[in-house]
Formats: C-alpha cells, structure tokens, sequence
C-alpha cells in the first residue's frame, strides 16, 4: 500500500517538476529571442510575462475542472498543456505565437497548483500526508534546478539553441500524461462530488488493502457525511468557511511578503548592490538552487515530524533572522557598496566600448560618462572611508577600465566582510524558506477545506499566491532604485514578525489528522441531515 501511494503521489507531484521546469527555461532562451524578432522592450516584456499570465488564469480557474471532471482527469489535461507549450515553442515562427505557447503552459502552471496538491492530500494517509503533498514543492524545486542544467547543456547545439531549450520539456510532459494515465480517480471526489459510492470505496480498498468492508464502507460513510449537500449548498464565500478562506489567504500572501520571488528572480542585482560581479552568477544560480532543492528535503523530512505549524515558525525566525542582518549589512556598508556597484557598472560599460564596433560606440560612451558620473556621487558621498581617485576625462578605455578596477578592489576592502554577510544572509533566508513557508503552503491549503470546497480553497490559495508574485516581481526593481536595498529587506523582515503572531494566533497543527477531523476542529462540520 505505501509504495502503490507513494508512486500515485510521485506521478501527480511530477507536475510540479514541469512548474519548476517551464518557469526557468525561458531565462536561457530569453535574449535570443528579443534580437531574433527584434522585439521592443515592451513585446519583450510581454513575452517573457506571457507564462505568468497564463499562471494567474490557471490558478483562478483551476478549481472549475478539479471539481467539475475530477482530480485525475484535471491531471492528464495539465500535462497535454504543457507538451502543447513545449512543442509548440521549440517550432514557434513569431513573437505572438510564441507568446500563446507560453501562456498554455502558463495555465498548465497554475491549475497544478491547485490539483496537484489537492489530489496528493485526498489518497494520503493522514501520517503520512506532509510528505507526500510536499512531494509537489520539491519538484518545482528539482525542475528548476534540472532546467537550468538542460540550458546549459543545450546552450551550444546551435542557432537553434533556444528552440531546443524550449522544446525539450515536451520529454517530461509526455512521460507525466503517460503516468496520469494509471492514476485511480480521488475517492473524496467519487464520494462528495459525483455520489458513485461504488467507485468510491473501490479506491478506498486500493488505497487501504488491509481494512475489512466494514471498515471501508464507515470510512466512506464519513467521507460522505463530510461533503454532505445540505450545508455545502449554500457556496464557497460564506460565513461557515471564513476561517480556512482567511488561512489560505494569509498564508499565500505572507508566503509572497517573505520577499521569495523577488530574492530568486533578482538574486544577481542583490548581490550586484554588494559589489559582487558576474563571476559570482554560477554561485548565485547553482548555489541557491542546490540550497532550496536540499533544504526543501529537510522540510519534507521533518513535516510529518514536527508538523506544519512548527514548521512555520521556524521558517518564521529564520526569516526574521536573515533579513533583519541582511537590512543590518546594507545599513552599515551601504556606502562602500554603492562605490562597488557603480565601479562594475563603469567597469563593465569600458570594457564594452573597447571591443565595440564603431556604430554602437557612440551608445555605449554615452551610457559610460553616465556611469562614472554616478561613480564620483558614491565616491563623495558622506560616510565612504575610501579616497576618491579621479579618473581622467581623457582616459582610454583600458585606462577607465583598470581605474574602475582599482576602485572596487578599494571598496571592497573597505566593506571588508560585509559582501559575505549578505551572501551568508540570502542563502540562510533560501534555507528558513524552503524549510518553513516552502514546504508548508501547498500542503496547508491542501487539508483546510471540506471536501466540497477543497478544488474552490486551493484555487483562492494559489490565486492570492501568483497575484502577489506577479506583483511583488514587476515593482521590486523599481522599489531598490527608489529606496536604499537596507529598507526593503527591513521591510520584508516586518512582514515575517507579523507572519510570526499570525502563526501563534491563528494557525491550527493539522499533523496526523485526517481530512474530515480538520473540518470538524475548524468549526465546519456539517449538520445532521
């Protein structure tokens, strides 16, 4: 029975790997696509957003199928979502073609936060349930990483490259469909929404093998009594189901005000504002990577242990912690690391200008006086313990070049560890993360709602979740040049003290307790008929 669930919940999670998956690949494909179709920076952007777009739908909606043609089938239909996307953007001939390739995978994207979870929550056994729904974040997880590699190994196939970056997810998504194809059907679906108690306690006899019939028709019984008629009739948005709406809520939303997307999405401009240069960018990628993939491991590992609360409070300290001396490092070497920051950018900008051919040269000088304008500001600024070398208006490139080198290397001796403290700082934030609100969120969301309600409640959690991403993603650019980086993460740092009180407040420990007994703990137990 363990290894015929553990399979059955691997294969629904492999939906995860294909989110993981398709939401990274693009970054190796990305450029070569603006100059292929010479694409303005707006229907760039709008390509690249296209998948995102696609995600917000899928996690509005997600729920419609789930509940309305069942988990499994719902499931089989993702995975055709995203071999159609795959496919079809390896052999897309423009930007707008390709733009709807995306946004079908996007849709694949977000209704598998919303069934994948879900499913792998209703055949669990309450024991072992964490680990098996949280089977679904470590695949995002081990996609990302694995797409990443793929990118890399891809990367030198040819003028084509990017086609086969894109197109070679088709091989996963064909293998995940195939593997939906011996799902049994949820037998909390079977019972409470299409009322063929026979198929119902069919699954429950696969899923308990060992239980006598009597015991299988008591357990279909309750699961039946759970997603009763009477009181699910009256709708998803009413007073009965205000706890677990408001659960599901807050925790997508301080899942989001944690600061995550934007850290994986921004990681190398964060630690460009310490100085760190692009040498760094396989330790920021591989690095965090490898730290969410093991880390997310650790939680999966200790959510059926400790159990979800005491998960998230220590997710909660640890966010506490990191950001708190993130914010600390930037306060305290902020103006050593803006002089940093501004002698790579001169630096970068001369060593462009000098291999530039003559038509682009004009550009590119005129982008290097701005920058070495703004590098003599943060040479003068109050507060840098350095000199302020001048660097001569004539100077040729190479001459720009090594005294903007000079420079960093003055700066970062002058910042002496306060680069490393915030490199230590984002991969300890990645590790409370992975371990707490990572491992938690699809899980939680999962096991909160009645059965009649569980599609409608995941849907709402994975909404609010990529609403707040797509948000958080667009302005955090903006908010780091319009604010010092100390007060962002002081920022986020507040929001993870007021996750904290939430958790001591309102979040229940749904460890080892099955599904209907959740409804009944939460004040939503239906009534007798």
């Amino acid at each position: 029975m363990k290894h015929r669930i553990f399979f059955w919940s691997l294969s629904s999670a492999l939906s995860g790997f294909l989110f993981g998956f398709d939401t990274v690949v693009i970054s190796g494909a990305e450029q070569t696509i603006q100059s292929l179709w010479n694409l303005s920076p707006g229907l760039h952007g709008f390509a690249m957003a296209s998948a995102l777009y696609g995600t917000v739908l899928g996690s509005l909606i997600g729920g419609w199928p789930t509940d309305r043609f069942g988990r499994r089938r719902t499931l089989l239909w993702i995975g055709i979502l995203y071999f159609v996307s795959a496919v079809w953007s390896g052999l897309a001939t423009d930007v707008y073609t390709f733009s709807l390739a995306r946004f079908i995978g996007g849709l694949g994207v977000g209704i598998s936060t919303v069934a994948a979870p879900l499913y792998i929550s209703e055949i669990s056994p309450p024991g072992r349930r964490g680990r098996l729904a949280g089977m679904f974040q470590f695949n995002i997880v081990f996609g990302i990483l694995v797409a990443f590699l793929s990118n890399a190994l891809l990367g030198g196939v040819g003028d084509n490259a990017w086609r086969w970056m894109l197109g070679v997810e088709a091989i996963p998504a064909f293998l995940y469909t195939a593997l939906c194809l011996g799902l049994p059907e949820s037998p909390r679906w079977l019972l409470g929404r299409k009322g063929d108690r026979a198929a119902g306690v069919a699954v429950l006899r696969l899923i308990e093998p060992e239980a006598s019939p009597s015991e299988l028709e008591a357990h279909a019984d309750e699961i039946a009594a759970a997603s009763s008629e009477r009181r699910s009739s009256a709708g998803f948005w009413t007073r009965r189901l205000r706890g677990p709406i408001l659960l599901a809520f807050l925790i997508a939303f301080f899942n989001q005000l944690s600061g995550i997307n934007a850290v994986l999405y921004f990681a190398p401009r964060i630690f460009g504002l310490t100085g760190l240069d692009a040498s760094a960018s396989l330790l920021q990628s591989v690095g965090i990577g490898v730290t969410n993939l093991v880390f997310t491991f650790v939680g999966l590992w200790l959510i059926d242990r400790l159990g979800r609360r005491t998960l998230l409070y220590i997710g909660s300290v640890g966010y506490i912690v990191s950001l708190g001396v993130c914010a600390l490092a930037f306060f305290t070497y902020a103006p050593q690391f803006k002089v940093a920051s501004a002698a790579i950018a001169v630096r970068d900008l001369a060593g462009k200008w000098e291999a530039a051919p003559p038509a682009s040269a004009a550009e590119l000088e005129a982008k290097l006086a701005s920058a070495r304008a703004a590098l003599t500001d943060a040479l003068k600024a109050p507060g840098y313990p350095g000199a302020a070398p001048d660097i001569p208006d004539d100077a040729s490139p190479a001459g720009v070049k090594a005294a903007a080198t000079a420079i960093l290397k003055q700066a970062s001796d002058a910042a002496g560890t306060g680069g490393l403290v915030v490199l230590v700082s984002i991969f300890a934030f990645i590790a409370a993360h992975a371990v707490g609100q990572g491992a938690v969120i699809w899980v939680f969301i999962a096991e909160i709602f009645p059965n009649r309600h569980r599609a409608e409640g995941q849907a709402l959690g994975s909404f609010t979740h990529w609403v707040f991403a797509a948000f958080l993603t667009s302005v955090f650019p903006k908010v780091v040049t319009a604010f010092a980086p100390g007060y962002v993460f002081l920022f986020f740092c507040g929001m993870m003290v007021l996750q904290l009180i939430w958790v001591r407040v309102m979040v229940p420990e749904t460890k080892g307790v099955p599904l209907e007994q959740i409804q009944k703990r939460l004040g939503i137990e239906p009534e007798a008929a």
